[in-house]
């Protein structure tokens, strides 16, 4: 079994996907003008205004619940694989991978803003099964997005955050994986039995405080290294491009591997992001849009740089040859993961390492499997429009507490393997489909620029843009 799902992930996570996820952040930042850079500051603003209604969350909230789902163990264990296996140059790869996605999210997540829809309780949803039924006219593939989200959010991903919660909870204390996994079951489902509102709260305490702690800790672990820092930025650079003798013979792996794990961690063209952004009460689609790309900055160029700077400046890393070689060794007979980040926290702050990222890993961990549930009951409820289950529901809620008990008890290789999979068969059906379906997107962007440059709070009419099956916002027209 693990060796065909190894066989799976080899095929799904080609060269082809690789270039196709950075190729199509070129492509849609050169669509946009680089509205990643240009509207840095309307990204901030936007992130703070807004308010929650009967119907959806804040813009806020949906930014948390978006930040659950990419802030993650691939923050923290993702970033120690791929500098395992792709050299520090990895890093820079996983730099790139968010500075293109982050148009990438900014065009999924509009589009998702603008072919949303009321459920049966009055709760908007979206995401690329609405988009791509509404604006492809593709229902057949609307359905077979769904179905492999269902598949990969709500059975193959959870188990790789789980595993890692596990993991960690064994480094630090010791803890047996069989508790590690009835305690995060009996939590998981006390929050995922309350519903959309008790996710956007929970994801709005947790992980904005979490997230500011850690990257916290990590900048006291750079400043006690600092004369490091110099060598360390240096080192990620050369290794990017070949020019570190010591790491060249993982050049092409650094490129893989930083994609991989930076389209693992931010989610920018996966599809993951736009269910939460649908989610958000905006008065114009790109507002939205403008958080989700946000989002990726924060997820990548914040906690994932934080854990790549406390591996590196602290040598608590290994780099394994694609012959089995050893590059690097600073860890010596520690399996990429957690590991790295709670022995380079130790060996600065003894006693209090292992024990901080146990529990950062904990929470965000925690956020991303509650996040994925929310993914999943989103294309169920989306399933459900026509087939009329109710009880599907209660199956994905069975389904994916027994994913996590099972992610909690395997080996990290045949976890991570099986999130992978995931990831990249959501990541091949969205970016296709936002590729053909780009337009009300740009559109929405070009309009909400207008109005600002007019001194309007922008509203959005889709009839006047010429965009159609937006039923909502012609409803609310």
């Amino acid at each position: 079994m693990n060796e065909f799902v190894s066989m799976l992930n080899g095929i799904i996570w080609s060269p082809a996907l690789i270039y196709l996820c950075l190729g199509t952040g070129l492509y849609f930042s050169i669509r946009t003008r680089f509205m990643q850079v240009r509207g840095f500051g309307e990204m901030i603003r936007l992130m703070f205004s807004g308010k929650s209604s009967e119907s959806g969350v804040s813009s806020f909230q949906a930014l948390a619940m978006s930040l659950s789902g990419r802030v993650g163990t691939g923050n923290i264990a993702g970033v120690a694989t791929a500098i395992t296996f792709g050299g520090p140059g990895a890093v820079f790869w996983m730099w790139m991978v968010a500075f293109l996605g982050a148009s990438t999210a900014y065009v999924e997540s509009t589009l998702a803003q603008i072919y949303k829809e009321r459920d049966d309780d009055g709760m908007y949803r979206g995401g690329p099964a609405y988009y791509i039924e509404k604006c492809m006219g593709q229902k057949w593939y609307a359905w077979i997005f769904a179905v492999a989200t269902v598949i990969a959010t709500g059975l193959l991903l959870p188990g790789v955050q789980a595993n890692s919660i596990a993991s960690g909870l064994a480094n630090a204390w010791g803890v047996d994986t069989a508790v590690s996994a009835a305690c995060i079951v009996i939590l998981l489902g006390f929050i995922i039995f309350g519903g959309v509102k008790r996710i956007a709260l929970f994801a709005e305490i947790v992980v904005p405080f979490m997230a500011l702690a850690y990257i916290l800790v990590a900048l006291v672990i750079v400043l006690l290294n600092i004369d490091h820092l110099p060598s360390m930025i240096a080192l990620i650079f050369k290794s990017a491009f070949g020019l570190e003798a010591g790491f060249g013979a993982v050049l092409g792996m650094a490129v893989q591997w930083g994609v991989k794990r930076g389209v693992y961690s931010n989610e920018a063209g996966q599809g993951t992001g736009p269910h939460p952004a649908a989610a958000a009460e905006v008065s114009h689609p790109a507002k939205q849009g403008y958080v989700q790309a946000f989002s990726v900055y924060i997820d990548t160029l914040f906690v994932c740089s934080a854990t790549a700077f406390m591996l590196l400046s602290t040598g608590m890393y290994n780099v394994k040859a694609p012959d089995g070689s050893m590059l690097a060794n600073g860890l010596p007979g520690v399996e990429a993961g957690a590991g790295y980040t709670q022995a380079a926290v130790e060996s600065v702050l003894p006693g209090f390492g292992s024990t901080f990222v146990a529990l950062a890993l904990f929470f965000f961990a925690f956020t991303t499997i509650v996040a994925y549930y929310y993914m999943a009951e989103t294309n169920i409820a989306y399933i459900n429009r026509k087939v009329h289950r109710p009880w599907l529901s209660f199956v994905l809620k069975i389904g994916i507490m027994a994913a996590v008990t099972y992610g909690s008890v395997k080996s990290a290789g045949a976890a991570w393997d099986l999130g992978d999979v995931g990831v990249g068969l959501m990541a091949w059906l969205n970016i296709i489909a936002i590729l053909i379906i780009q337009k009300p997107a740009l559109l929405a962007l070009k309009d909400y620029e207008a109005q600002k440059k007019a001194g309007k709070d922008p509203t959005f009419n889709p009839e006047k843009l010429g965009i159609k099956n937006a039923a909502f916002w012609a409803e609310r027209n």
